[in-house]
């Protein structure tokens, strides 16, 4: 059977760069979207046209470069927004608008000041202004995780009306729980009339870590496109991380969805962005983490020398890392001792292997991580003789 194919909606150069500190001039914006674009990225969000003449100059650029993937640029329901986007994408090969408005109770009373039917009129009206400058039209529906999933759907049912291709349903405060958006997008699904002629789209923020739980529960129950980022970064907590879903429908073939993503490039693009953005990713982030393949534990060590998937469900090669790392601590084994020692040259006896690692957990005892340079200097101070080792 094949797999249905999720959309990957990356918004890195959009969501991601509305991080503080992490500011991109337009020749770093188009390396990485040079980059997303040879990875299989569906949709390259490019930037808010309006929001600046720099942002506006980089869409337009990024839309000139991109030879696959949509380029996307968002707006408010306005109409200069949508007006201003659609310039900066005339060179696009296959752009996007993407428009919408706040539906939640909470943004449609403090935000707009105005009333449910009003905010369908101004969602409609976007929608159809849109679509007289390009065919393919995204709807967002701004805090979708805190809406009335009734009223969610008269508002998805009238902006497909109007032309919306991709509904976005965005879970802006990270606020729902995995069943509970995942019933959002059944509900929709089941709901709204003429939900056929739309993907829904999972945007998911990571405010309580649930981002990446989301999403997933969003195309299990019928999504087909998720918006996320490099790293997971993103406004506060950040983003859906992209390199998490997609190995994630990768490593779980019975969910029957995969992506179109070269994931031997996730780690080199992970680096690349982390660099160009200033933003550092965390040892223990998962998928790209420097400590995503790395074992100190004596147990785990020794059972990763034996087979690999014994402690690993991904082999690192998948998504770019050259090899897993055996790391030397206090907490380490002979096994993951001799395997390193044999690395850098010694072939070491049970009988010597067992003198040397008396030596190397005193050493190790006084210090974080045991290094290549470290091992020479415990196996002489073994005072084993060297000449015996081949």
């Amino acid at each position: 059977m094949s797999k249905d194919i999720v959309q990957i909606f990356d918004t890195t150069l959009r969501d991601g760069e509305q991080v503080p500190g992490c500011k991109l001039d337009r020749e770093q914006k188009l390396v990485i979207a040079e980059r997303l674009d040879t990875m299989g990225v569906n949709v390259i969000e490019a930037g808010f046209p309006v929001s600046s003449p720099g942002d506006f100059k980089s869409v337009e650029a990024i839309a000139k470069l991109v030879k696959n993937a949509t380029v996307c640029g968002l707006t408010r329901a306005v109409k200069k927004d949508i007006e201003v986007a659609a310039e900066a994408l005339k060179h696009a090969k296959t752009p996007r608008i993407h428009t919408g408005i706040g539906t939640s109770d909470s943004h449609i009373k403090f935000k707009f000041n105005s009333n449910r039917d009003a905010i369908i009129e101004r969602a409609v009206d976007a929608v159809k202004y849109a679509k007289t400058f390009v065919e393919d039209i995204e709807f967002y529906a701004e805090d979708a995780g805190r809406t009335d999933n009734e009223f969610l759907a008269r508002v998805c049912e009238a902006v497909i009306k109007a032309g919306a291709t991709v509904l976005n349903i965005p879970d802006t405060t990270g606020y729902c729980l995995p069943d509970e958006y995942g019933a959002k997008i059944k509900y929709l699904r089941e709901n709204v009339k003429g939900i056929e002629k739309a993907i829904l789209s999972c945007h998911c923020h990571n405010d309580l870590g649930l981002a990446t739980a989301n999403s997933i529960a969003g195309v299990v129950n019928g999504a087909r496109q998720i918006e996320c980022t490099i790293n997971g970064i993103g406004e506060r907590a950040g983003n859906t991380s992209l390199e998490e879903v997609v190995m994630i429908l990768r490593q779980h073939p019975n969910l029957n969805l995969d992506t179109s993503i070269n994931s031997k490039l996730l780690y080199d693009t992970s680096l690349m962005v982390s660099s160009k953005m200033g933003m550092l990713v965390q040892p223990n982030k998962a998928i790209v983490g420097a400590n995503a393949f790395a074992h100190s534990s004596g147990i785990h060590q020794d059972g990763v020398i034996k087979n690999r998937e014994t402690y690993e469900i991904i082999d690192p090669a998948d998504v770019g890392v050259t090899e897993s790392s055996i790391i030397l601590t206090a907490r380490s084994g002979r096994a993951a001792l001799a395997y390193r020692a044999k690395i850098v040259g010694y072939e070491l006896t049970k009988v010597q292997l067992d003198e040397v690692y008396e030596e190397f957990l005193k050493y190790a005892d006084t210090r974080k991580e045991v290094k290549d340079d470290d091992i020479h200097q415990i196996i002489e101070t073994s005072h084993i003789d060297l000449q015996s080792i081949s």
